[in-house]
């Protein structure tokens, strides 16, 4: 059994994470790699053994602007072990190795897992912390203004440069930003069917929809209040959620909540940087989850 690590861009050794992450997770690497989104900030670790992958965890350098101080921390995703080889220590052992190689180097270490493996974790050193999600107040959904969103993805090759270069270069509109977004935004909306524009205000955004709409991430050209930004998302519901943190001059058309990240995962942290997040009421970016 030997250990891999930084490889992404060996195609080889790609295809043998793809066929464990096809399996585990129902997705792979390539269109993303392909497509040049790739930047080097995603760092898998892998136990592999006769041509296949057993175990993976990767690291992922995330630098955010936090309440105005840059922080630098590793978040932990991808971590799966091969149905075969699951109870064996393999994934245990690489935590423990990406602990080490990281730690000292970070303001903190962090992931987003399921609750049933909250003891793997507990064992590792990891805590829970808790967010706080916004909402837009139902007074300030209902109101409209200028030009609505309109989605790009047929808007041709210029819209979609257009769109990569604001991801590189926007003005922030989070107390909680990720600075190095580029390549995860990408893995998220490459295909461009979530991104829209607003003319007006030279704006991108991201929507989603679950039991409500997402604003996810907001990318203007310039300094906008936030409110601009609702008033011309078309919708005909009366509830918004942010997938970000706002700025604090816009926090007065929100109300926040206390998440726990309910029943499908916690928030788990090494590192005395991490107890912040609940502490100053922030949000990891929807966008930023590895």
């Amino acid at each position: 059994m030997e250990l891999i690590s930084d490889y992404m861009t060996d195609d080889r050794c790609r295809e043998m994470l793809n066929e464990l992450t096809r399996k585990t997770f129902g997705f792979d690497f390539d269109g993303w790699v392909k497509g040049g989104y790739f930047e080097g900030d995603y760092i898998p670790y892998s136990l592999a053994e006769d041509g296949r992958i057993l175990s993976n965890v990767s690291a992922n350098r995330m630098q955010f602007l936090q309440n105005g101080i840059e922080k630098n921390y590793i978040q932990i995703g991808t971590v799966m072990t091969d149905e075969s080889y699951r109870k064996k220590g393999l994934a245990r052992k690489l935590m423990e190795h990406v602990i080490a190689e990281y730690e000292s180097d970070c303001d903190g270490i962090y992931l987003f897992g399921d609750l049933s493996a909250y003891d793997f974790y507990a064992k590792m050193g990891f805590r829970i912390v808790n967010q706080y999600r916004y909402f837009v107040k139902e007074e300030y959904c209902k109101e409209k203004s200028g030009d609505r969103f309109k989605n790009i993805s047929d808007m041709g090759d210029d819209m979609k440069k257009r769109y990569l270069e604001r991801v590189r270069k926007s003005f922030y509109m989070s107390s909680f930003e990720q600075i190095n977004k580029y390549g995860l935004q990408l893995f998220y909306t490459a295909g461009l069917e979530n991104v829209f524009y607003a003319e007006d205000i030279d704006c991108f955004a991201v929507l989603d929809e679950e039991d409500c709409i997402v604003l996810q991430s907001v990318l203007p050209g310039a300094k906008l209040d936030l409110i601009e930004v609702i008033r011309r998302i078309d919708h005909e519901g009366d509830k918004i959620r942010l997938g970000f943190t706002p700025l604090e001059k816009d926090r007065y058309i929100t109300s926040s909540e206390l998440y726990d990240g309910a029943e499908d995962y916690r928030l788990f942290y090494r590192g005395e940087e991490l107890e912040s997040i609940e502490k100053d009421k922030l949000y990891f970016p929807d966008l930023s989850h590895a």
